[in-house]
């Protein structure tokens, strides 16, 4: 579904500049003022991202720019922002009110800019969508992600999955059928290993952040996770421990790549292509990156159970938000009901966008020609859950904490090499988010 590889750049804002720090930088330069920014005289500045291929942002230009507002409302101009230097990009503009009326960007920056007064809650937009159908069109839970204290910060708009995928032909030469749960997983691993391959197939190299997203996965399968009910790290738990000791118990006994600890995408990638991954976790654009013959033999796993139970993944509801500093609220609010009532062919159309967050899209027969990423929505999308778990369902400020940062990068590669027991790296975790 997807042709891009750089994860964090769909989610993460503060983790590439430099963690709360960049807060405290954006709080130190913004001002008031509402000159310059949200739009030009009477238009509405819009801003996405290359979110696909070549074709997505011409195409989502061309829904942006036939959008025809009534009465006195202001049109929309289209601006695509690069993922490098984005957080730079909107971090100055947003500060000096010269940024966009409307925008999507990483997947956390709604909830810095939502701290510092700057974005436009959207609880009339989604209550308006309660009488045309929008609202009930979205998948379970995207919504309620959204929450804040305040109000809702943002719109879900597309998402990244964290799934589990396997290679058919590799586990029909091992005589295996895919695993169910924890203890079926090892028993594949095994069997995988037999014939030389690879059962925990991730990367957590320079650049390369599904490493630490796995870790968080299993202890979420196992109902645990990193934040409390009071949105405050608690990493040192029995659910954690165990979920960690579960994948160090896969290290020990040689079913993890010893280069995974310093494995780029690119290098996760060149491992399915050579069949030295047999099983693994990834986007939902597995299959299409990895591409040639392999690409077909690459399927995606049902969730697994847990020991106790569990079933639960992590992922991230990319966003849509609106900022105070617009021409017209009503307008932003007018544009973005149009445009969600006429995004369809960025997923019909397979310009490469993460999956949908309308049933109606993936309702399609476009999107359900693809039968892995039909799975995934069916699947796995229900049973997964944010950066905020188990305490929470929503994302807030401090999961900026542990999106794409050097505390869950140590940690993952810690855990990856063996270094430490669960425990102890629990415990470090903790200590580091607490500083």
């Amino acid at each position: 579904m997807r042709a891009s590889k750089a994860a964090l750049s769909r989610r993460g804002f503060l983790g590439v500049a430099g963690g709360t720090a960049a807060a405290g930088a954006l709080a130190a330069c913004s001002g008031g003022g509402s000159g310059g920014g949200g739009g030009g005289g009477d238009t509405l500045k819009f801003w996405n991202m290359p979110w696909g291929g070549t074709e997505f942002n011409p195409r989502d230009k061309e829904i942006t720019e036939a959008y025809a507002p009534e009465g006195d409302l202001p049109a929309a101009v289209y601006q695509e922002i690069q993922w490098a230097n984005f957080t730079q990009t909107f971090s100055s503009a947003v500060a000096s009110n010269t940024g966009p009326a409307v925008s999507s960007g990483g997947g956390t920056q709604a909830f810095l800019f939502e701290s510092q007064g700057k974005i436009a809650y959207a609880d009339d937009l989604l209550e308006s969508w309660k009488s045309n159908g929008l609202y009930d069109d979205f998948l379970p839970g995207l919504i309620d992600a959204m929450k804040v204290e305040g109000g809702y910060a943002a719109v879900p708009y597309n998402l990244d999955m964290r799934v589990m995928w396997y290679n058919t032909t590799l586990l029909d030469q091992a005589g295996v059928e895919p695993p169910t749960d924890w203890p079926s997983y090892l028993e594949v691993s095994e069997a995988l290993k037999g014939i030389g391959v690879y059962s925990f197939g991730v990367g957590a190299g320079s650049g390369s952040f599904t490493g630490s997203h796995i870790m968080t996965s299993f202890m979420i399968n196992n109902g645990g996770g990193l934040f409390n009910a009071d949105q405050e790290p608690d990493c040192v738990t029995d659910a954690n421990i165990e979920a960690m000791e579960f994948v160090l118990e896969m290290v020990a006994k040689g079913y993890v790549d010893p280069g995974s600890v310093t494995y780029t995408s690119d290098n996760v990638q060149t491992q399915w292509k050579d069949r030295r991954f047999g099983m693994g976790w990834d986007g939902a654009g597995l299959a299409a990156n990895v591409g040639g013959d392999v690409a077909a033999e690459l399927t995606v796993n049902s969730p697994l159970v847990g020991p106790h139970g569990d079933q639960g993944a992590l992922y991230f509801p990319n966003n849509i938000m609106m900022y105070t500093n617009t021409p017209s609220q009503e307008g932003s609010e007018a544009f973005l009901t149009y445009y969600y009532q006429n995004m369809a062919p960025l997923w019909t159309e397979h310009t490469g966008i993460g999956l949908p967050p309308l049933r109606s899209i993936a309702e399609t027969p476009e999107f359900q020609s693809d039968a892995n990423a039909v799975k995934i929505i069916e699947e796995w999308q229900p049973i997964s859950r944010t950066w905020g778990a188990p305490g929470s369902d929503a994302l807030f400020l401090g999961v900026t904490d542990v999106d794409g940062t050097p505390a869950m990068g140590t940690f993952t590669q810690t855990i990856l090499s063996g270094a430490a027991t669960a425990e102890e790296a629990l415990t470090t975790l903790q200590q580091a988010l607490e500083g």
